[in-house]
Parts: C-alpha cells; sequence; structure tokens
C-alpha cells in the first residue's frame, strides 16, 4: 500500500457488483497453465422455470484436462463444473486490488456468492482416487540395494573440537572445589613471586575449576583487558605484597 494510504475508488462509483466463486484446487492449477490471457473456459448463465432462477456452469477448455506429474493419461481434469449459488448474507464484501506501485483499487462490491463443483463423472472419480492414493503413500520407503553406495564424504567416529571438549570437561570433573579461605592462600602465596598470571597459570596452581577460581579471583583482583599484561590477572592494590625486586613490574 502506499505510504499516504490513498485507494482509488472508482469501481466504487461505477456501482461494479463482482462474484465471489469458491473453486476446486486442481481447477485454479489448471488455469494458472494458461499462457498470457489465453481463454481458460467458458461460462455459461441460463434461466430456467417460471421464477427464472438462474443456471450456472463453467466448462473448462479441453487442452487444460491435461495434469501434469500423472502418468495414468486415462485420468484428466473433468471440464463441467456446475455453480451452487449463495446469498451473501447480509455481508458487505469488496474486490481489491494492488498494482505494480502499490497502488490500492476497489475492483467492485461482492454481489453473489457461488462455489464451483465438478460435476459427478467417471473421469473426476478417477481423479479423486488417484489423489487420495498419493495422499495414503508414506513419505519415506525402504528399499533393499544390490551394491554398495560409495560417497566422496567418509564419517568420522568424533570431531576434533568435541574431542578437545570432552577433554576439558573430564579435567574439570577431577578437580574438587576446596575450601575457599584455603584457595585464597594459594592465590595469596602465587602473588607474592610474581605480579601477573594468566588464568591457565592460576588453575594448574591452585588445582580449582576456572568457574570457581574465577570467582574468587573476581573478590581479591583485577583483569587486565589491554596493555601490556594484557589477558593477566593481578591483586587489588590494597591486597598486593610482593617479594624482592618483583613489584618493579608494575
Amino acid at each position: 500500500m502506499s505510504e499516504k494510504g490513498e485507494v482509488d475508488l472508482t469501481g466504487a462509483k461505477q456501482n461494479t457488483g463482482v462474484w465471489l466463486v469458491k473453486v476446486p484446487k486442481y481447477l485454479s492449477q489448471q488455469w494458472a497453465k494458461a499462457t498470457g490471457r489465453g481463454e481458460v473456459g467458458k461460462l455459461r448463465i441460463s434461466k430456467k422455470g417460471n421464477q427464472g432462477k438462474a443456471e450456472v456452469s463453467f466448462t473448462l477448455n479441453e487442452e487444460l484436462t491435461v495434469i501434469e506429474g500423472i502418468e495414468d493419461k486415462s485420468v484428466s481434469a473433468p471440464r463441467e463444473h456446475p455453480f451452487t449459488m449463495q446469498t451473501v448474507g447480509g455481508q458487505t464484501l469488496a474486490v481489491f486490488t494492488e498494482n505494480s506501485s502499490d497502488k490500492i483499487a476497489l475492483e467492485g462490491v461482492v454481489v453473489q456468492r457461488a462455489e464451483c463443483r465438478p460435476a459427478v463423472s467417471e473421469s473426476y472419480m478417477r481423479l479423486k482416487r488417484l489423489q487420495i492414493e498419493e495422499l495414503a503413500k508414506p513419505v519415506r520407503l525402504s528399499q533393499q540395494l544390490d551394491k554398495v553406495v560409495t560417497c566422496n564424504y567418509k564419517p568420522v567416529a568424533n570431531h576434533t573440537y568435541n574431542l578437545e571438549y570432552e577433554r576439558k570437561k573430564k579435567e574439570e570433573g577431577k578437580r574438587a572445589r576446596a575450601d575457599k579461605q584455603q584457595v585464597l592462600d594459594m592465590l595469596f602465596s602465587a602473588f607474592e613471586k610474581h605480579q601477573y598470571y594468566n588464568i591457565k597459570d592460576l588453575v594448574e596452581i591452585t588445582k580449582q575449576p576456572v568457574t570457581y577460581l574465577k570467582e574468587i579471583l573476581r573478590d581479591i583482583g583485577i583483569y587486565n583487558v589491554k596493555g601490556t599484561h594484557k589477558n593477566t590477572w593481578e591483586l587489588k592494590p590494597e591486597y598486593r605484597h610482593y617479594q624482592g625486586d618483583e613489584k618493579t613490574d608494575e
């Protein structure tokens, strides 16, 4: 729809009446095969009886009765389709179209509803039976192979990244959490010797799980995200106490 939401109401001024007709799925598919603006069939409207009740029927063009994808040539789309007329039922229904410029136009107001149904015939019954059989077919079928199937892809027992993950998980599982104070003592002892450590070295020193160790380090340490000592931990100023000349590392 256009940004301003404009609608062409010429159809309303002309008081154009349109029919709303429900058609079978196969019929709409056959219509779509008509090239360009080719004729898809003929609509007949006749009045019979004293009351002049209209009888409407549609006849599909013979060249459009061939349904592609069906090997049985005896099965084709029915040609005759009588209409079952229905009232609008007090509703106000309208038909709108949209062009390439996103302009919305009112084509007309629905004045008649109808349902287009195929006439019961041998051709139609064969078509329905075939459709039911197709729907009943299983999606997957098993079959016996008479030769070895070869392909370029060779499956592996396990991928490298899975093996690495399992290894790390196993190592983590072996490390039992020690008392927090015991871990703090080990950390303070390590930081008395050196000012900076990466997490891998601290894990080796404390033999603690990484997540548990990081929880404790956040309380007493600072993680350097840039500079010369990027990706290393050091103690917060209030906890620093280094041996010898290690303090000069700063």
